[in-house]
């Protein structure tokens, strides 16, 4: 029995099949943190247009490096299907962006929310069609085209299946080549040509299509394709094609952000910017070639140049191989508004338009590549995109993002990219906490708060932005947490392309720990402190008072409740699903009776002034 027929016999009529289900599939990242894949989406609904009238010529050619907004070209693919272009999800690709194949559609819902183990065809990608009445066996017709299995994704079962389908003269597909899952190596595109055969696929409205088969109730079983080629006159061994392309996501502008306010940017602009940005790019061409990397900086609200490079001397590209490319970047300085957009771009000049491989096709359109860094008011770890969502893995833990600040600053609201689904691992309430700084590691709460669903604004991309209720005055380093208080995970998006996971703390007691180590989780949460407004208080220089040694007994008790410090102001007590279900003010106390409460699980939180401190009890009977 396969990995996942035997999961749904343990769970088959199971209440609780659904949460358990996902639970399974989730990436165990580190013993403290879960991911679950996201997938991605397109970014935006695609344009009307007019029903083709004619069968699409040869040669037929797409890298889908020209896409902005996640959907295959209209000229070439038909409409729907669900795979979504994009250049976030697969490793080492043949040029910028690739198609990727999954459980959901292309607005990133699964096809299957309700049941999680369901399998069948996912995502489906199909040419418009193509005339290839004049033609017959003799003329070798072939489809080359890269594919790989996971790359920044999930990866796929044995069960699963990547499958590439031709239409035949009477409307019938046909398989004409498939690839299993449950590959060790997902980190390599491999290459396929098949050969058009068969003199019923030569009429004129011929199509090819790829389908994946998989989980349906998600981003589960991910396959990845890029660079697809229809033409007559080839051979199985066309292997090359004399292409310089850009390919990966350009590193972050900022050195410590993605980005950041403008004005913490201006405090000090060449100490925030990074040393080097980078890229790389591959030589596709069996033989060497030779390249001239240009960069630029604009600013793209004013059109200001910023900076302006050319390479002096060509550089030589070994054949069937990648060179990364790196560029000192120009601070901005000097700048007058209110917020900024830099885009900078890695643009090379190459020789793919001479003697092309691909008759017809201007083979440049791969060789641009940009990123922006914004400087408006929030701090942002994270590229905008999820891949997964991360949550612990363990009730009563708190997660901390750590920011550093140039100047003093108030935080008035808070950012969060909230996972589309699965919707029993999301929740309508969320505990936010600001903290100062504790010899590198998160002190006193300085504001936050409890939200729901009901008082927060989505903001676009994802995001939903928590408002403060006062701004919370900060000075140099401080800390966003949230807490998970009941069973559910509390999932946030993963940014897997940026890694400032050194940035990340989890405490899942009284201590916090830094998220480093081998089995460190990678990748960057997607929260971002929103800065400005007027705090409501100012941040002093002094530091918590110790709690060490601090302790609450008996645990377990059956009510009578002690503990050893007579400073603190107030104990809040929280149910096991995140209620509050009693509030005592204990200043000068160290007992309370909590026999009236119902015999569970509950946390306990002691607070004054300068300090917080959480205890987990256990009320038997």
């Amino acid at each position: 029995m396969t990995r996942k027929g035997r999961i749904l016999t343990v769970f088959k009529n199971r209440w609780r099949s659904v949460l358990s289900a996902f639970f399974f599939f989730v990436n165990t990242a580190s013993a403290q943190f879960t991911e679950i894949p996201l997938g991605t989406r397109a970014t935006e609904a695609p344009a009307v247009r007019a029903l083709r009238t004619e069968a699409l010529a040869l040669p037929f050619f797409d890298d889908f490096s020209t896409i902005r907004n996640g959907i295959p070209d209209p000229v070439l693919w038909q409409a729907g299907g669900g795979a979504v272009v994009n250049n976030t999800l697969a490793l080492n690709h043949p040029s910028v962006n690739v198609v990727t194949f999954d459980g959901l559609n292309r607005a990133g819902q699964p096809y299957n929310p309700t049941l999680p183990l369901a399998q069948g065809a996912a995502d489906t990608l199909t040419s418009q069609p193509i005339d290839l009445a004049a033609l017959t066996p003799a003329d070798s017709v072939y489809l080359s085209f890269f594919w790989q299995p996971r790359g920044l994704g999930e990866q796929p079962d044995r069960e699963d299946s990547l499958q590439v389908d031709f239409r035949d003269a009477n409307g019938t597909w046909q398989p004409v080549w498939w690839q299993r899952g449950g590959l060790t190596n997902g980190t390599q595109f491999t290459q396929v040509l098949v050969p058009v055969l068969r003199s019923v696929f030569f009429h004129g409205n011929f199509q090819f299509r790829f389908r994946s088969f998989g989980r349906e109730s998600g981003a589960f079983d991910t396959w990845h394709v890029d660079y697809v080629y229809l033409n007559r006159g080839r051979r199985a061994s066309e292997r090359f094609f004399k292409d310089v392309a850009v390919r990966s996501q350009p590193t972050p502008y900022l050195r410590r952000y993605r980005s950041m306010p403008l004005s913490q940017y201006l405090r000090n602009p060449v100490v925030e910017t990074a040393d080097t940005v980078r890229t790389d790019i591959v030589n596709l061409f069996n033989n060497n070639n030779f390249t001239t990397l240009r960069f630029n900086v604009r600013e793209l609200t004013t059109g200001q140049a910023v900076q302006q490079f050319t390479q002096a001397v060509s550089e030589n590209i070994p054949a069937n191989a990648s060179q990364v490319k790196t560029v000192k970047p120009t601070p901005l300085a000097g700048f007058s508004g209110k917020s900024a957009v830099l885009r900078y771009t890695f643009d090379l000049l190459t020789t793919d338009d001479q003697n092309p491989t691909i008759p017809g096709i201007n083979l440049k359109r791969n060789d641009t590549l940009s990123a922006h860094a914004v400087l408006a008011d929030a701090y942002a770890y994270d590229d905008g995109t999820a891949e997964y969502a991360g949550s612990l893995n363990q009730r009563l833990g708190r997660v901390a993002v750590r920011f550093v600040l140039n100047q003093p600053d108030a935080v008035r609201a808070v950012r969060v990219y909230v996972p589309p689904y699965p919707p029993s691992l999301t929740t309508p309430n969320v505990t936010l906490q600001v903290l100062g700084n504790a010899g590198g590691r998160p002190g006193q709460i300085l504001g936050g708060g409890s939200f729901s669903s009901r008082n927060a604004t989505p903001v676009g991309s994802g995001f939903t932005e928590f408002t403060l209720a006062n701004a919370v005055a900060v000075r140099d380093t401080f800390y966003v947490a949230w807490l998970q208080l009941t069973d559910d995970a509390l999932s946030v998006g993963l940014d897997k392309n940026t890694d400032f996971g050194r940035q990340i703390l989890y405490n899942l007691g009284n201590e916090w720990v830094a998220n480093t180590g081998t089995d460190a989780l990678r990748g960057s949460f997607m929260v971002r402190p929103v800065m400005g407004g007027q705090p409501d208080g100012v941040v002093t220089g002094r530091e918590p008072a110790p709690t060490t040694g601090f302790s609450v007994f008996p645990n377990p008790t059956n009510g009578p409740l002690r503990w050893n410090d007579a400073g603190f102001e107030t104990l809040e007590i929280f149910s096991a699903n995140g209620q509050t279900v009693r509030t005592f003010a204990i200043r000068g106390q160290t007992e309370a009776d909590v026999s009236t409460l119902p015999a569970g699980l509950y946390l306990l939180k002691f607070s004054d002034n300068t300090r917080t401190v959480t205890k987990r009890l256990i009320l038997s009977r």
